[in-house]
This record gives C-alpha cells, sequence and structure tokens, in this order.
C-alpha cells in the first residue's frame, strides 16, 4: 500500500515537472516571437498544449489522441508557413555573444550626446539620417555591405555622411561602441504587414534592422524632419531631444548593464 501510494505520488510530481518545463519552454518562445506574425499561432499552440497536457493526466484516451495528431499538424505547419521567422530568430540566436567588453557610464553618456546632437541637428535641417547602434549581435553581415570608415563618434561626422551632398548619405550607418565603423550599409526592410503602407523605406530599414538583431535603430525623416527610435521591431515615441536621450540609453543598458558592447580601442 505504502509502495503504491509512493509511485503515485511520484509520477504525479515527474508529470507537474514535465507540465512546468514544457509551459516554461513555450513562453520563452512566445517571449521571442512575440510582435511577429508568429506569436497568434504560436499562442494558439500554446493553448492546444495545455489542453493536451490536462488530457494525458486525466487519461481522457480519445480527446488525447485527437489532441496529438492536431498538435503534429499544427507544428508541421509553423514550420512551413513562418520558415523565415524562424530563420531570422535561429541567426539571431548563433549570432549572439557569450562575452563582451562594456562602456564606462560617463564613456556612453558622451557617445549618447554625440549622437543626439547629430540627429536633432539633421532633423532641424530635414536632412534624413539612419544609423543602428549595435550590441550582443553582431552586424557584420551589414557592415560588410557598406563603405567601412572607422571614425570615433561625433556629432559632425554623423551629420557630414548625411548631407545631401555627401556621396555616402544613402544607406545607414553602423555604431559599435565609440566608432563608426560603417556608412552607406544596407538594411534588410521589414515585411511586418501591420505596418503602415505609407512609411518610407528609412522606416522599414529601421524596423527591418531590429527584428533581426537586437541593434538599436534612429531614423530622421527627411520629409517631416521627425526622429524615431526602434527596437525590437517596434517604433518607440520620441518627443523631444531629452527623451530621445532617456530612451537611447535605457535600450543600450537595459539588457546589457553597465554599458554596451565595446570594440577593440586603437
Amino acid at each position: 500500500m505504502v509502495t503504491l501510494m509512493l509511485n503515485f505520488i511520484i509520477g504525479h510530481i515527474k508529470a507537474f515537472v514535465e507540465i512546468l518545463i514544457l509551459w516554461i519552454v513555450f513562453y520563452r518562445i512566445l517571449a521571442f516571437f512575440e510582435g511577429t506574425r508568429a506569436f497568434q499561432v504560436l499562442k494558439g499552440i500554446s493553448y492546444i498544449l495545455a489542453v493536451f497536457l490536462l488530457s494525458q493526466v486525466l487519461e481522457l484516451d480519445t480527446l488525447n489522441w485527437l489532441l496529438t495528431k492536431l498538435f503534429a499538424i499544427s507544428i508541421i505547419a509553423v514550420l512551413i508557413i513562418f520558415q523565415q521567422e524562424l530563420r531570422q530568430g535561429l541567426a539571431r540566436l548563433g549570432q549572439q555573444h557569450l562575452f563582451s567588453m562594456t562602456l564606462e557610464e560617463s564613456e556612453l553618456v558622451a557617445l549618447i550626446e554625440e549622437i543626439s546632437s547629430a540627429v536633432y541637428k539633421l532633423s532641424a535641417r530635414k536632412e534624413g539620417g539612419l544609423l543602428a547602434i549595435e550590441k550582443e549581435t553582431r552586424l557584420k553581415t551589414y557592415i560588410e555591405s557598406g563603405i567601412p570608415i572607422d571614425s570615433k563618434v561625433t556629432s559632425e561626422i554623423i551629420q557630414s555622411i548625411f548631407t545631401s551632398q555627401s556621396p555616402i548619405h544613402d544607406g545607414g550607418v553602423i555604431i559599435r561602441s565609440e566608432r563608426i565603423v560603417a556608412a552607406s550599409c544596407l538594411f534588410p526592410l521589414s515585411d511586418n504587414p501591420n505596418l503602415s503602407k505609407i512609411i518610407g523605406t528609412r522606416h522599414r530599414a529601421a524596423i527591418g534592422i531590429t527584428e533581426q538583431t537586437d541593434a538599436v535603430a534612429m531614423m530622421v525623416s527627411e520629409e517631416t524632419g521627425d526622429v524615431s527610435i526602434a527596437a525590437d521591431g517596434k517604433f518607440i515615441p520620441v518627443t523631444n531631444r531629452e527623451k530621445f536621450s532617456g530612451i537611447l540609453k535605457d535600450l543600450l543598458v537595459k539588457k546589457n548593464k553597465p554599458g554596451l558592447p565595446a570594440g577593440r580601442k586603437k
């Protein structure tokens, strides 16, 4: 009797642990794909999985058989329909670096001040601009598509790159640590169907680079002079320069305290 009771308890503990592990895994997957087309489908599959696990615990054989078939089909459908999102997600995971150097807070503040100064001077003149700051995910592919610069970040250099007379004003600038590593870089354009059809190429490029990497992108509209910040595939409202600097600092230290990755210093 004692043995049967012990086996019963152990069996239920194992089932609880399995459910907990699966639920945590699904939660992390949902969080990773939040904001993409795959999110709602994965959310629906998580509900099916919850019912499936409940049917196993209650030993509802018919419902268990039916959900087993449905769950298997759902997984295959997701792999086929959302192969692009899955490929992008795996690429981001594969590009993560376990170790990284960081900027001191004073260096980070100085960097943000130079970027902020450049962005708002471009905004005042209604000259378009697009910048991305590299964090953990390396932007090597996009750097190679542009023109090497390798210069310390200054407001003057950023402004000179994006003047209409500059031969390298098209495309984006990529910043790694305190240095501009390349200009005129080609960023991937977002194909998110939820984006407004009237937004321009710079907007889609800013969203696109942040969908495929953990970079922070900044954009100045050539038509309106409006300043935008993009992160995690979403735009963040910016009302003034002070707000811009605050948002940028929060994004750069949020997941990588005390600073952001630093490249080699010359």
